[in-house]
């Protein structure tokens, strides 16, 4: 089996989800590559080989420095939610003036759309439907990684716990919870998915569904229910998860232990509290308003 290669997929990633055009990809290959000729593999390059990189991009103008380091910021951070990295090592780069962007969120509405679309479609269990239903599912209800849910095994799939054991990258073993409304729509698909000498749960041809593959048939559903496709992705999916768990009171911890974080500073990063909530909580539970309110 030919490795996988993380840049290749970082920049797969760029052309599916962000519709990034030909010559955008390839600017990113050139500086992704060229930092790979000067520090190594990017996937395992420790922090002290990247603030090398300081020394390589010295006689480059501002702008320049800037563009590289957004690149490789970018692809640690992707390399960080696909399991590539257990660490985001951009605070080693130089001239990091910023810490990654956060991920587009999907609100409550646009989930609920999003499943009302999947559910209705699904409604007389043509399989592709019912697939794309148990993915979304999958994504949004236990907050799997793209690379994780499709090469998901049969063998992990549950029959009595509600629990799947995820296997990530570098052999880091989880459990994750699946839902009822997600362990339903997975029993449905399993009744009706073709492909009984596959080892996957989600086959295709002699292999499993491809993460491109994934996120073509997301946008489409996105753009079925109303809602703009780029706003949503199999990661966007992912973090609406984190986010709403993280909304409804769920631990960071236990959060960093679902999501398959190796350092909490990750999680942190990674999840996503709105301003209205932290100030509704400091108003509710914060001394000062109990008193306010009884003046």
């Amino acid at each position: 089996m030919t490795p996988v290669d993380p840049v290749e997929e970082f920049l797969s990633m760029l052309a599916v989800e962000r519709g990034a055009a030909a010559n955008t990809i390839a600017a990113y290959r050139r500086d992704l590559d060229g930092a790979a000729d000067a520090i190594g593999d990017l996937a395992t390059a420790d922090r002290d080989r990247i603030s090398t990189l300081g020394e390589a991009w010295r006689d480059l103008a501002p702008a320049s420095v800037a563009r590289k380091a957004s690149a490789l910021r970018q692809f640690f951070g992707f390399a960080v939610d696909e399991g590539y990295r257990d660490d985001d090592p951009s605070e080693a780069l130089p001239s990091t003036s910023r810490r990654r962007n956060l991920p587009k969120v999907l609100d409550h509405s646009e989930v609920e759309a999003l499943f009302a679309c999947a559910q209705e479609d699904a409604q007389g269990d043509r399989p592709l439907a019912v697939r794309t239903l148990a993915l979304i599912e999958m994504l949004y209800g236990s907050g799997l990684r793209a690379t994780e849910l499709v090469s998901l095994p049969v063998s992990a799939v549950p029959r009595d716990a509600p629990f799947l054991t995820v296997t990530g990258k570098g052999g880091q073993a989880r459990m994750v919870p699946v839902g009822t409304k997600a362990s339903q729509a997975l029993s449905r698909w399993m009744a009706v998915r073709d492909g009984e000498r596959s080892s996957f749960v989600f086959p295709s041809r002699s292999s499993h569904l491809t993460r491109i593959r994934l996120y073509q048939i997301v946008k489409g559903l996105a753009a079925k229910a109303g809602i703009a496709p780029e706003k949503v992705s199999p990661h966007v999916l992912r973090h609406a998860f984190a986010t709403h768990l993280l909304e409804g009171g769920a631990d960071l911890r236990v959060l960093q232990a679902l999501l398959g974080h190796a350092d909490i500073a990750t999680t942190q990063i990674y999840t996503h509290v709105d301003s209205a909530r932290l100030v509704r909580l400091v108003n509710e539970r914060h001394p000062l308003a109990a008193r306010a309110a009884s003046d």
